[in-house]
């Protein structure tokens, strides 16, 4: 299950706006919340904002019960460009200078923490455990490897000397 929340002709760049959101993609929900609160940004308050809604979606959707923001991660954040406002801005020698105040959309898509992921974590621990037999087969095999490279590349000796003449 998942929420979404649109914030749609916000008035500021989307190349700002991009700044922010990318701060908080994948990251889980309480974290994302300090990252946009503490950031000295002005998009940051209007993505908070959208994340906020985007939490309160997801908890009115669930049937079960309540779920806490520290059990919801930001599955997707992405912000799209909006109308463009084009205004004139008079320049010299009877000319004019075009000027275009962007807008965008910020979408922000709030899942609950996959269970999962968290009996993956366990089942990597255990291989992890039977990783350094596995690294002692590799290690030996590149050892043997390497030793016979080098007595295949060592330098022949002999008790005659060759000639060094150039060729021309």
């Amino acid at each position: 299950m998942e929420a979404r929340a649109i914030n749609r002709y916000i008035s500021t760049s989307p190349r700002k706006m991009r700044l922010v959101i990318d701060l908080i993609r994948g990251k889980s929900v309480d974290e994302a919340l300090h990252i946009l609160h503490f950031s000295p940004k002005h998009a940051s308050r209007v993505a908070e904002k959208v994340l906020r809604s985007a939490v309160s979606n997801l908890q009115n959707k669930d049937e079960a019960g309540r779920l806490e923001a520290a059990g919801m991660v930001v599955k997707e954040a992405y912000v799209d460009s909006g109308m463009m406002q084009k205004r004139v801005l008079p320049a010299p020698m009877g000319r004019a200078f075009r000027i275009r105040k962007r807008s965008n959309h910020v979408t922000i898509v709030v899942a609950p923490k996959p269970a999962a992921a968290k009996a993956g974590a366990r089942r990597t621990k255990a291989a992890g455990a039977q990783a350094p037999a596995a690294r002692a087969k590799t290690s030996a095999k590149k050892a043997d490897t390497k030793s016979a490279a080098t007595k295949t590349a060592a330098p022949k000796k002999s008790g005659a000397k060759e000639s060094t003449s150039p060729t021309l």
